[in-house]
């Protein structure tokens, strides 16, 4: 099997794959707790509901249920009731999990390694392939607000002509469940 074989970039996403989800463990996380806190560190605030969450992992909803609890009771995470709706629930990251979640050993450092134009190559290959996972199975592609179809740059933040809303700086470089390419 060689490197122009499709099924060889699969092996070694898994493999990838195994070695977060053992770093995470030796930080006291489930993989699925870590992924869970990973994402809500990167989400922005209109995308850290349990369904989105779970849609993001492609989990089950009662899954992310449990792990948001147990993060929560780990003091990692916080859960909110919207005063209007108490139905709807949303999660945010604590000081100590945004800390956490820093810590957890990653291949940041393995990736840094290589060169600037290998990076980006990696990058954008690893895009592509993840775009083409998402169509084929119709998932959403929850990607960055400045990068969305509804997007408007505007001094400061932006504005999301979807939700109507203007948008803080730190919420255009977080991952948004309603983004559109």
């Amino acid at each position: 099997m060689g490197m122009d074989d499709p099924q060889q970039i699969q092996f070694t996403i898994d493999r990838l794959a195994r070695l977060s989800a053992a770093e995470a463990w030796a930080q006291g996380l489930n993989p699925t707790q870590a992924a869970v806190l990973s994402y809500l560190c990167r989400a922005n605030r209109f995308s850290r509901s349990p369904s989105h969450v779970a849609n993001y992992l492609a989990s089950t909803r009662g899954t992310v249920s449990q792990t948001l609890k147990t993060l929560v009771r780990k003091g990692l995470v916080t859960e909110t009731r919207n005063k209007a709706d108490r139905r709807s629930i949303h999660y945010d990251a604590t000081a100590a999990g945004r800390a956490l979640a820093q810590s957890v050993p990653s291949l940041d450092a393995a990736a840094r390694s290589l060169a600037t134009g290998r990076l980006a190559q990696a990058n954008e290959t690893l895009a592509d392939i993840l775009r083409q996972a998402l169509a084929t199975r119709g998932m959403r592609s929850f990607g960055l607000c400045r990068t969305c179809a509804h997007h408007e740059r505007r001094g400061g933040g932006g504005y999301c002509h979807l939700l109507k809303v203007n948008l803080q700086p730190v919420d255009v470089g977080q991952i948004c469940h309603e983004h559109s390419a």
